[in-house]
């Protein structure tokens, strides 16, 4: 991949949120949604890749755009395939919450996971936890284990949990192990991003999400050093026979980062629609609006916050700081 596709893909985002972000606490997802798919692909129309989507909006007999296998791009450049999630966090806009996201991934041709739309089964943390965590291990020992890495008392760790009844058990156990939960409505892919720095005070993921959300999510860790493992959870003989026709042939394997992503090339970025504990939404301030992105390039190691002042009449000014 190009080192200047990073850079375009921040006008990705950054075009979705600003679309999105005008239906924040309408109560209308379904609109929101829309928007911001319109303009991420407007703008991935302009980009100089050889893109296919891999992960999108539905097949091309269930989205109007952005779906799986559609193409994208101008037609030059390297060829990869992307993950995109135009606004993660549908209901979060239309209740105006925290921690709606623009967000796409690419990776390298044939190295992403085409991950079935169905649940998947996640544990994600950050760096210093990498390697000390195992998703079939309990949830008091996973915590256990993220205390002693990050040197802390597992009372001082911080679990997010998405707010389903299905994660009753996930959450008696956390409480029981003494550790605390930040319990969320929804965006687990800022959740598991959250994990690896440290000013979110976030430690660690759990939970059942969706699949597609997981590997976006294991892009951006990949580039940050983090580390995030799943196991799809299908929930009929149908959605089984779907990941047998995408090569997903042993439903209960744990998928490991280089599963979820292999090579040792990816680029992440994420522009916030809401205010969130790593970026902040939108604000229209008169004639301008404001954006926050994170983009991130796994060879490189580079991670970039980017605010962007926008006038609404003219092409968007960067202002860029490097971490």
């Amino acid at each position: 991949m190009e080192r200047s596709l990073t850079m375009e893909l921040v006008r990705v985002t950054e075009a979705a949120a600003l679309a999105s972000a005008r239906w924040m606490g309408r109560g209308k997802k379904e609109e929101a949604d829309d928007a911001a798919t319109t303009a991420m692909r407007n703008v991935f129309d302009t980009i100089p890749m050889k893109g296919t989507v891999v992960i999108g909006e539905g097949e091309m007999d269930e989205a109007p755009m952005l779906y799986i296998g559609e193409k994208l791009g101008n037609g030059y450049g390297p060829r990869v395939d992307v993950a995109v999630d135009p606004l993660e966090g549908t209901n979060i806009v239309a209740l105006g919450t925290w921690n709606a996201l623009a967000v796409l991934a690419v990776a390298d041709h044939g190295k992403m996971l085409h991950a079935p739309d169905m649940y998947m089964n996640k544990i994600a943390v950050g760096p210093e936890a990498v390697g000390k965590v195992d998703i079939n291990a309990s949830v008091t020992d996973n915590l256990m284990a993220v205390a002693k890495a990050k040197n802390k008392d597992v009372e001082d760790v911080v679990a997010t949990v998405l707010n389903r009844d299905r994660h009753s058990a996930i959450i008696d156990e956390i409480r029981e192990a003494g550790a605390r939960i930040k319990l969320i409505p929804d965006g687990d892919v800022a959740a598991a991003i959250n994990t690896a720095f440290d000013h979110t005070g976030v430690d660690i993921l759990f939970g059942i999400g969706g699949a597609p959300e997981g590997v976006l999510a294991a892009v951006g860790l990949k580039c940050l050093g983090g580390e995030i493992q799943g196991k799809l959870v299908p929930s009929n003989e149908e959605e089984e026979l779907r990941c047998q026709e995408m090569g997903i042939t042993d439903i209960n394997k744990v998928l490991t980062m280089d599963d979820l992503c292999g090579g040792d090339d990816a680029i992440f970025a994420a522009t916030g629609v809401t205010d969130g504990e790593l970026l902040k939404g939108v604000q229209f301030k008169g004639t301008k609006g404001t954006t926050q992105t994170i983009v991130m390039r796994a060879k490189s190691g580079t991670v970039r916050f980017i605010d962007g002042n926008h006038s609404l009449k003219k092409k968007p000014n960067l202002v860029i700081k490097e971490g």
